[in-house]
């Protein structure tokens, strides 16, 4: 009998990690639970600790671990409750582990990413700011562990899904990627209306159930922009090889045009359960609990180009991800480092949503700094560049 695959889900309690929960409890026996982690929600955690029995669970603050630890105690569980980011490498990088679902929202899921990325894990990658923060100290670190890496965002699990087997023909055979974006909910919204978007209306996202961050940053599109960047550095292509499309029925998740024209997607219906159960069986697939594309039932399927005009002015953000690629190393990082704070700031409702994009470009252009060669001098930058952007929204308010 094949023994069950090890695993760590890092963010078990939000979107993802839930979900990756769900595919798990489809397969008893096929999977085992090493450690969960989570940043605040104890009570969640305490049910998932109870239900799948985690040989760890582990907290981002001490506050948290330490009432965990009780419920944990008086529930009778047998999980050992750590906390901190150094149990968050620990439980990436523990030989007992296979995969790592890496699903911890902003740059703080960089440092057990790579953790496991140098102790050789299968690392399914939820988390963006790995790859848009760490870059080429990563990719390093996959290279030097010998990690396997396999995308879970929808649009970039279905690139993986309809690239050649061989990673080695990318180039020779693939003439561009073709992400496409639902275009949120403010895809048909006049452009001059935005700066009165509230929190509220900017989480309501018409076709994906997602985090607050996440959904802002869909309705900026700095989702897509930070994707743009996501796929440079996974699939080694160049920035102008890589194009961004509106289909506002998220039906086709993503696609690849090869250099005879033909052009190969991946379909199915917005749930994330597909990619992750695909990146948990990679390269089996497993049933996912999705329901299956209804074709029958689909309407029409529409793409609308990026380069019009009022799409411009409602998604500035993706100009920036292309300008990061072209610019020094370590633009990416201070892109994401800004967004994050800028939309913290937009949901607690200290700045309004069109300032987000001034936010962004403010900290890109006001900002000096050399090459980042290790995660000391990322998460330096990061810092650094998380002061710049508050400071910006200081002098906005």
């Amino acid at each position: 009998m094949k023994q069950a695959q090890c695993i760590t889900i890092l963010g078990s309690t939000g979107s993802i990690g839930t979900s990756t929960l769900d595919v798990l409890a489809r397969h008893p026996g096929k999977y085992r639970i090493h450690a969960l982690t989570a940043s605040s929600q104890v009570d969640l955690m305490l049910a998932q600790c109870a239900r799948f029995s985690p040989a760890f669970a582990v907290m981002v603050q001490e506050e948290p671990a330490k009432l965990l630890a009780e419920k944990v105690k008086a529930e009778g569980l047998s999980v050992r409750v750590l906390w901190g980011p150094e149990a968050l490498d620990q439980v990436a990088s523990d030989p007992q582990v296979d995969s790592v679902m890496a699903a911890i929202v902003g740059a703080a899921g960089l440092s057990p990413c790579i953790a496991a990325a140098r102790a050789g894990k299968r690392l399914m990658l939820a988390n963006k700011e790995a790859l848009v923060v760490g870059g080429d100290v990563f990719l390093r670190a996959v290279q030097e562990g010998g990690a396997l890496l396999l995308p879970i965002d929808s649009e970039h699990s279905a690139i993986f899904q309809s690239l050649p087997e061989d990673p080695a023909t990318w180039q020779r055979r693939v003439q561009k990627i073709i992400l496409t974006a639902s275009g949120g909910p403010f895809r048909t919204r006049d452009p001059l209306t935005l700066k009165n978007v509230t929190p509220e209306e900017a989480c309501a996202h018409p076709n994906w159930v997602m985090g607050r961050k996440i959904s802002v940053d869909s309705a900026t599109m700095m989702n897509k922009a930070l994707e743009v960047i996501e796929a440079r550095y996974l699939f080694g292509m160049s920035p102008d090889q890589l194009e961004v499309v509106i289909h506002p029925q998220s039906v086709i998740h993503s696609m690849v045009q090869y250099r005879d024209h033909s052009v190969v997607a991946q379909l199915g219906t917005p749930d994330m359960r597909v990619p992750i159960a695909y990146g948990l069986s990679w390269p089996e697939r497993i049933t996912s609990g999705a329901q299956a594309l209804d074709f029958h039932a689909l309407s029409a399927m529409t793409f609308e180009a990026m380069d019009d005009p009022n799409h411009l002015l409602r998604f500035p953000g993706l100009q920036l991800a292309r300008e990061t690629l072209l610019g020094a190393p370590g633009s990416c990082a201070v892109l994401n480092a800004a967004n994050e704070v800028a939309v913290e700031a937009f949901l607690n409702k200290r700045i309004r949503f069109d300032q987000i994009q001034h936010v962004n470009r403010g900290s890109l252009d006001s900002m000096s700094f050399s090459a980042p060669l290790c995660l000391d001098d990322l998460l330096a930058l990061d810092s650094r560049s998380r002061v710049k952007a508050e400071q910006i929204i200081a002098n906005l308010l």
